[in-house]
């Protein structure tokens, strides 16, 4: 047995329709590598891991036992959460290649007023995600003049 590998600290899992179609449309569009996929008995998947950078998700099929997720396709494309990834740059090509692989582009790349470069869109099973890359270096101040926000930070919530 080699060293324990190093996994992320929180790892999102994805429901499914069809978890085989989703995991190449993930690697296609996204850039997600599939590391591992437990197969049913038959052609569903009951986990699989993918990575990106330092992130990943687990997507499985709606025959994964002790479970009771649902596609957003089952529930009539509503979403209970949005995937947001860090990128460290090439967000514009990165929005490209997902809308080359059917992506719907919800929020084309634009600088945000806090100074990230945002995009976002929905996959085939419709599951929301949201891509950033470093913009502008703001400080917290900065935001909030920015956004006409009050800039809560962890010296103000007592938590840092």
């Amino acid at each position: 047995m080699g060293e324990p590998q190093v996994r992320p600290s929180v790892v999102p899992l994805l429901w499914y329709d069809k978890p085989r179609a989703a995991i190449a449309w993930l690697e296609a569009a996204l850039g997600f590598e599939a590391q591992m996929v437990v197969a049913d008995d038959g052609e569903g998947v009951i986990h699989s891991e993918l990575t990106f950078g330092r992130g990943a998700i687990y997507v499985v099929g709606p025959s994964s036992p002790g479970h009771n997720g649902a596609s957003p396709l089952q529930v009539s494309g509503r979403n209970t959460q949005n995937v947001h990834m860090n990128l460290d740059g090439g967000l514009d090509a990165h929005c490209e290649r997902a809308r080359a692989a059917g992506a719907k582009i919800l929020r084309e790349p634009e600088l945000q007023p806090y100074g990230d470069r945002v995009y976002t869109c929905v996959d085939l099973e419709q599951h929301n995600w949201s891509f950033s890359e470093p913009g502008v270096a703001m400080t917290p101040e900065q935001m909030a003049e920015a956004t006409g926000r009050r800039i809560e930070t962890a010296k103000d919530t007592g938590h840092g």
